[in-house]
């Protein structure tokens, strides 16, 4: 009985070192399998690890064809917020740049490159228009004119300004009224009428903001000159 004993006492010790080690071997593999993951992960590229979304220039939802330049803007909010001018992925005027204020905010970009030539604004509450005027007159033939709203665009314009910018492809320009949302892209020597044009009407009835209408945001695509 001694004997059998002995013999149980050996198999059990036995039975329990096999079992040790088969455990070890099967957490040994699973590491190892952890480790090989790990480095199959890492040598694969980041685009088949993780698809991340696709971001366009000025953050459009589309990008633009060969030949075009991407823009978006956005007019002021009511007086508190400046406008927004972004072009080829430059955000070229707005609050931050500290190259905007009340009234039309204009930018000046080469057709044919896409550099911008200049921006400024000109104040239609309390300034003067003449200036303004002057600036227009002076646009070179085959330049991208942008322009965007803030505050109080159209006061101080007249009849020669309005006629000026209307030549740019400008169709809601005649209509502009007082603290109405604008924003606009033509260029100088356009033959037709830009397809590049947001306006809101003040209106106390549909007001987003008090005494103001809601911002305009406009994107686009627009063609670079080729002659």
């Amino acid at each position: 009985m001694a004997r059998a004993g002995g013999i149980l006492k050996l198999a059990a010790v036995i039975f329990a070192f096999l079992l040790v080690i088969f455990m070890a071997f099967q957490l040994l593999e699973i590491n190892m399998d952890f480790k090989l993951g790990n480095m199959i992960s890492r040598s694969m590229p980041s685009n088949e690890v993780s698809a991340k979304p696709v971001r366009y220039k000025c953050g459009l939802s589309k990008s633009c064809p060969l030949g075009h330049f991407a823009f978006r803007m956005a007019s002021g909010a009511a007086s508190v917020v400046g406008p927004r001018i972004c072009l080829e992925d430059k955000l070229i005027m707005s609050a931050v740049k500290n190259n905007v204020g009340r009234g039309v905010n204009i930018a000046l970009v080469n057709g044919r490159t896409g550099e911008v030539i200049k921006t400024d604004f000109f104040d239609m509450w309390g300034g003067d228009v003449a200036p303004f005027i002057q600036f227009l007159k002076v646009i070179e033939e085959g330049t991208v004119v942008m322009m965007a709203s803030f505050d109080d665009p159209s006061t101080k314009l007249n009849d020669e300004a309005k006629k000026l910018i209307a030549d740019l492809g400008s169709t809601a320009i005649s209509n502009l009224g007082f603290r109405d949302n604008w924003v606009f892209v033509g260029g100088k020597g356009i033959k037709t009428k830009s397809p590049f044009e947001l306006h809101i009407k003040n209106n106390a009835d549909t007001n987003k903001f008090e005494g103001w209408p809601d911002v305009l945001e406009m994107e686009g695509c627009v063609p670079q000159r080729q002659d």
